[in-house]
């Protein structure tokens, strides 16, 4: 109920996904709404429920205080149907923070994970990139970037295909002696882990395909992901004028038009659906606020998959080996680490 164009798009994506891939659908929040958005759909023969929540989470609600005051919001209800086995997984188009402050809040983080990062995948050279922390924790302590590169490999084996990811700590160079104190302090213990961990990466190797994972604090990662999309927007602003300007620029337009379709493709958002939040005892989606239906729709089997695919029980098995590191390999923490209750 949150997102820029609720409820009309989640409830076309949500009822997109269950033609097509046959998922069981609870839609959440006021029941008047969402009946009225379906009278419009044609659901004829699809596991569609209404589950009723009377109170919205707005953009510019505190995380903390929408959870713990909005008992009725459509995100806490929604985590309490997968807290109560109603359902398997979150997908929300709402308050990003409040969105992570409700999955900790309700379902609890998986033992050994201190903070729940927010994970996304960016299209490389050769086929994604998943970037973890891109906004949940902007101040981060050196054990909370082992952990997500522990999240962000698992992820990357069961989701991606992934053998033995490649996972790289975002620095601003690949020498050792480059970094700073967080980044240095997590290169010393993800040296001693079994991730395949190849050290040091710079800002371009998130798109050459040298990595399957990116590690970062939180604010870079924010400002990774703002940049790239960004970056999007401002190539295909650049490309329809050029296109436009000159008569042979529009002649070589229609002859390219194929091959700028697929590029569009690679690069749109919706492609990917949502954001995994990884290292809560469930499964959970964060959308953009503006996304559109095809792009819920996405997210929706990404979710699906997420918990076929027992992300989460392989994460947990795996996390043993990092708890253990933990226990003796990190000095008295200097940095102090906050959840980012303002959204992403």
């Amino acid at each position: 109920m949150g997102g820029d164009n609720a409820p009309a798009h989640e409830i076309a994506g949500a009822v997109m996904a269950a033609r097509r891939w046959q998922i069981p659908i609870v839609l959440v929040g006021k029941a008047t709404s969402i009946e009225a958005e379906l009278a419009k759909l044609n659901i004829q023969g699809l596991d569609i429920s209404i589950e009723n929540a009377n109170e919205i989470v707005g953009m510019h609600d505190s995380a903390s205080d929408a959870v713990r005051k909005k008992k009725d919001s459509s995100i806490r209800v929604a985590f309490e149907l997968v807290q109560k086995g109603a359902a398997d997984a979150v997908v929300s188009t709402g308050n990003s923070g409040a969105t992570m402050a409700a999955g900790m809040f309700v379902l609890k983080r998986i033992t050994g994970i201190d903070r729940p990062a927010i994970a996304t995948l960016v299209p490389n050279l050769k086929d994604e990139t998943l970037v973890l922390d891109v906004g949940g924790n902007v101040d981060c302590k050196p054990q909370h970037l082992v952990q997500f590169a522990l999240m962000g490999s698992v992820y990357a084996s069961q989701m991606l295909g992934k053998a033995a990811p490649r996972v790289g700590l975002l620095s601003n160079g690949e020498e050792d002696s480059k970094g700073n104190e967080l980044t240095r302090e997590a290169k010393r213990v993800l040296k001693q882990t079994s991730l395949n961990y190849i050290g040091y990466i710079e800002g371009r190797d998130i798109y050459n395909g040298r990595v399957d994972v990116v590690v970062c604090d939180g604010f870079v990662g924010n400002v990774v992901l703002k940049v790239s999309e960004g970056l999007v927007e401002a190539i295909g602003t650049m490309l329809r004028k050029e296109f436009r300007s000159r008569f042979w620029s529009r002649i070589g337009y229609l002859l390219a038009k194929p091959a700028l379709k697929a590029f569009r493709r690679k690069v749109d958002y919706a492609e990917y659906g949502g954001a995994p939040l990884l290292g809560i005892q469930g499964t959970a989606m964060i959308c953009h606020g503006s996304s559109s239906p095809r792009a819920i729709m996405n997210a929706v089997k990404m979710a699906h998959d997420n918990v076929t695919r027992q992300v989460n029980r392989k994460l947990t098995e795996r996390i043993g080996e990092i708890r253990a590191l933990q226990s003796d390999a990190f000095e008295a923490p200097n940095v102090v680490a906050q959840p980012n209750t303002q959204g992403v």
